[in-house]
């Protein structure tokens, strides 16, 4: 109940921030832009010399005023010379907001103040004294100019202000230039809490009581400590991408009940020398100052790399200094207590020794591709929003999504879901999720892609070829789909398998996974006596096999019981720790074990042609074919253990296995497409 009333408060929407730099900036800019105007809108109509001593000689000036520091002169008319037209039309051309009746109406430049006058005496020499207008001398400073000057340097100043804020992480703490070095971590806490929690976590219950045991620690330390242990300083989330490493991390955000900081990995690098190493200690800072809290730092294979590796002599490695300031923080000589560390990483094989060491990471929690039952669960977990059909069948969905990770499983139903609403339907259906599958898996139908009979023909035949070699093969993966509907760039169909959910392989499973992997290529040799390029990523995941038979897991009698695989420098090894004559004898072994797979297959399938020939003319009718066709065309498995889709569909759900480690994953199949490489088994 607790738990139902958390979850219907009313979040508040945060009001986002107004932005007062920009309105100030405008508003600057408005009141230099109107008094601009006001000042070229009360601009006097300048005249000239003979204008000038034709209103005097008319006697239609009221005052005249000499400013003596512009060499300048404004003149006011009376009055009644206002009522003059020609004054009229040149007054209001050049006074939009209309003619001061008190002046100045006009100003006349002179070149020299004894000359004006000398003028002036002229001008005026027969008019009586007593009817004469006495010229008023001031001296004026210009204000006008002083304030645009100021002004745009004011706005200039503001301006570059507003930039740096910008260019250094935008407002708040840390976004003035000197604050660069600040943390850009994002805090949740009481006042801005996750609303995710442990129940919207399917499909990783092992990894679940793990980090529940993390926030348990948080929330009651003495439990733990009292008999003289230690909190854990960290843990690490190792897994495949899409399989909840940050849905994790942000179930304990919302569990926790203690300040949990968020930052990804790439948050610390910077182009400026010295601010990752910086933030680093600005973020363990403020953990300090919350303690006890979390701090969640994903993708840390952006700063944990090994050091050394790739770098040049002599060169300063900006992340080699990030890196030593994590390290040293996480457990250095004044580490302070109440901090946990969580980081998620889909790279574990890059990190850093020191840092994977116990006492900055003591826990790694492995998350792997979920298992059948897994699977299902995460299916609940995403079908709750949406509209289904009664025929839906969980079971089913998740015995014919193999290897798929949890964020491939909300692609499909929200795909489903799109392709429902496509079609105008008020429910999704089961179709709808068998074409949001074949999206995923092999990519968008393909309407337009027009292929000839012959090579439709070649398809069906192809892959007709992998499902009789799987079905009668005891160690082989047993077929949950397969289709000739042309998809993705390349692929023209393909074979869907159900693994069974196991850690080790024998060397008889290896050898029927390859003879299974031939049935394509030997398929369309039995039939029509030619092959085609149809089997490339089938050959490619051939080799590999047979390669890894013989030099990586020592199953071979002539080569012995020796592997050549290096695991912490398989990657950057490009000497081979053998000689030339064990390669040469290598290469012999794998070509042996390949034509003798090849050689078994051709004899399985010509021994079954019938069943060949009746899936073959079945595919080419209906395009797609589940486990269930293949049992009513060709008959039940001519062995006693059941397939793990009919285990676990037909409600035999006896124990199914923890999810394996990476390496003997279930993985997506594809026949014979070359834009989905094979997963093969590697080193148990």
């Amino acid at each position: 109940m607790a738990e139902n009333d958390k979850q219907k408060k009313i979040i508040t929407p945060k009001v986002p921030r107004n932005n007062y730099q920009m309105w100030i900036i405008l508003a600057l800019v408005a009141v230099i832009l109107g008094i601009s105007w006001l000042n070229r809108s009360g601009e006097l109509t300048e005249i000239q010399s003979t204008s000038f001593e034709n209103m005097v000689q008319a006697r239609d000036v009221k005052k005249i005023i000499l400013i003596k520091n512009e060499e300048l002169v404004e003149i006011t008319l009376k009055p009644e010379a206002l009522q003059n037209s020609k004054y009229l039309q040149e007054l209001e051309k050049n006074s939009p907001l209309g003619i001061k009746p008190n002046g100045p109406h006009y100003k006349y430049k002179i070149g020299s103040i004894d000359k004006f006058y000398e003028q002036y005496e002229t001008m005026t020499k027969n008019i009586p004294r007593d009817q004469r207008i006495d010229i008023q001398v001031e001296q004026r400073q210009d204000y006008t100019n002083m304030f645009f000057n100021i002004g745009f340097l004011v706005l200039l100043v503001f301006g570059f202000w507003m930039l740096m804020r910008r260019m250094t992480g935008g407002g708040g703490p840390g976004g003035q230039i000197f604050n660069i070095g600040k943390s850009k971590a994002a805090l949740f806490d009481a006042e801005n809490k996750v609303r995710i929690t442990f129940a919207d976590v399917a499909g990783l219950e092992e990894a679940k009581e793990e980090v529940k045991e993390i926030v348990d620690f948080l929330k009651s330390p003495q439990k733990f400590t009292k008999l003289g242990g230690k909190i854990p300083k960290g843990a690490l989330l190792v897994g495949p991408p899409g399989t909840g490493k940050t849905l994790l991390a942000k179930a304990v955000a919302g569990e926790a009940g203690v300040p949990f900081f968020s930052l990804s990995g790439s948050d610390f690098v910077e182009m400026f020398v010295g601010v990752g190493a910086a933030r680093v200690r600005d973020l363990f800072k403020q953990a300090k100052e919350k303690a006890p809290c979390i701090v969640f730092i994903d993708e840390i294979d952006a700063i944990g790399r090994s050091r050394g590796r790739g770098q040049m002599p002599g060169a300063n490695d900006e992340r080699e200094n990030t890196l030593n300031s994590l390290l040293v923080e996480m457990d250095g000589f004044a580490t302070d207590s109440g901090v946990i560390i969580l980081a998620a990483t889909n790279r574990p094989d890059v990190l850093d020794t020191a840092l994977m060491r116990p006492g900055r990471f003591d826990r790694q929690i492995s998350i792997d591709k979920p298992d059948i039952a897994g699977r299902e669960q995460i299916f609940k977990v995403h079908l709750k929003p949406i509209k289904l059909s009664k025929e839906i069948d969980v079971k089913k969905l998740a015995a014919q999504t193999p290897g798929f990770a949890g964020a491939e499983i909300a692609n499909v139903c929200n795909e489903a879901a799109l392709i429902a609403a496509r079609r105008d339907k008020t429910e999704v259906d089961m179709q709808d999720f068998q074409d949001a599958i074949d999206r995923v898996i092999g990519g968008l139908e393909k309407k337009t892609k027009i292929i000839s009979p012959e090579e439709k023909k070649i398809v069906a035949y192809h892959e007709a070829g992998h499902a009789v070699a799987g079905w009668f093969l005891e160690h082989a993966d047993p077929l949950v789909k397969v289709s000739i509907v042309p998809r993705g760039v390349a692929a023209l169909g393909y074979a869907q398998y159900l693994p069974k959910e196991q850690f080790l392989y024998q060397t008889e499973q290896l050898l029927d996974e390859m003879s299974m992997t031939f049935g394509g290529r030997a398929a369309e040799e039995i039939v029509f006596g030619k092959i085609s390029t149809g089997a490339l990523s089938d050959l490619e995941r051939i080799t590999k096999m047979a390669y890894s038979i013989v030099t990586v897991y020592g199953m071979n009698s002539e080569i012995g019981n020796m592997s050549f695989f290096d695991s912490k420098q398989a990657d950057y090894t490009f000497n081979k720790p053998y000689s030339e004559a064990t390669a040469e004898k290598i290469d012999k072994e794998v070509k042996k074990i390949i034509d003798t797979a090849y050689d078994r297959t051709k004899q399985l399938l010509i021994q079954h042609r019938d069943h060949l020939e009746i899936l073959a003319k079945e595919l080419l009718q209906k395009e797609i074919l589940f486990q269930s066709d293949l049992e009513r065309l060709v008959g039940k498995r001519p062995f006693a253990n059941q397939t793990t889709y009919e285990k676990f569909t037909q409600g035999d759900n006896s124990k199914t296995e923890a999810s394996k480690n990476g390496t003997t994953e279930e993985a997506k199949k594809v026949e014979p497409a070359t834009t989905e490489p094979e997963v093969t088994p590697e080193k148990a």
